[in-house]
């Protein structure tokens, strides 16, 4: 058996997840400038709400301020939206296109992640070769009117073992919360609205990443 690539360098620490419905008043691009500015340097572009052609100019617009800042841009969901912009991969839910069909769409050189809330669904994306994975959510959140039951820092150990994927944790992080989380196994923390909704949105991702252990954090 073939031993498994290295991780991406970038697959680590802060992962700040774009969402328009979180942070309408700004264009997301200036968003992204202004947290990699700051440090940021792994992105998510999420959006469930607009319609095709609007989230093609969005991803369109992030992925050249990505490129431009010498960041990761990850697209939720769409394979056919990280296609066509291009984007560095693309985030999987447990109910969007299975493992290996993104995979055959993408090729081996996209990042693929996908999201998982149970033992079961962390051994199966490890062994269908995702290049990380979400687990959450760990605390309760905001974000997701419906969401799967809260897994707990507990529960963020106990899957730990069972991968040597980056695991990013989501769901309810605050920044007194990154302690806790990295101490109990992660590799990351997903956040949205503890930076996005923040007034200061340099400040926030200066202060998260102060308190991610230095070896997870970007190399400045």
């Amino acid at each position: 058996m073939s031993a498994r690539p290295a991780p991406h360098p970038l697959l680590k620490g802060l992962y700040l997840i774009l969402d328009p419905a979180v942070r309408a008043d700004r264009p997301l691009e200036e968003v992204l400038q202004e947290a990699a500015a700051h440090g940021a340097r792994l992105f998510q572009y999420r959006d469930k709400l607009s319609p095709m052609g609007e989230a093609y100019r969005r991803a369109m617009a992030l992925r050249r301020a990505a490129a431009e800042t010498g960041s990761l841009l990850i697209v939720n969901d769409r394979c056919d939206l990280a296609l066509a912009v291009d984007a560095d991969g693309v985030h999987l839910g447990q109910e969007d296109v299975p493992l290996p069909h993104a995979r055959s769409l993408l090729g081996a050189g996209k990042i693929i992640g996908v999201s998982t809330h149970r033992p079961e669904q962390v051994e199966e994306a490890t062994e269908g070769g995702a290049d990380y994975v979400g687990f959450g959510p760990i605390f309760p959140t905001g974000t997701k009117s419906q969401h799967d039951p809260v897994v707990g820092l507990d529960g963020l150990r106990a899957i730990r073992p069972l991968t040597d994927l980056p695991v990013f944790a989501i769901g309810g992080i605050t920044i007194e919360s990154v302690d806790a989380i990295m101490r109990a196994g992660a590799d990351g923390v997903a956040v949205i609205s503890a930076v996005l909704a923040a007034s200061d949105i340099g400040q926030a991702v200066r202060t998260f990443i102060a308190r991610l252990p230095a070896a997870d954090r970007p190399a400045s």
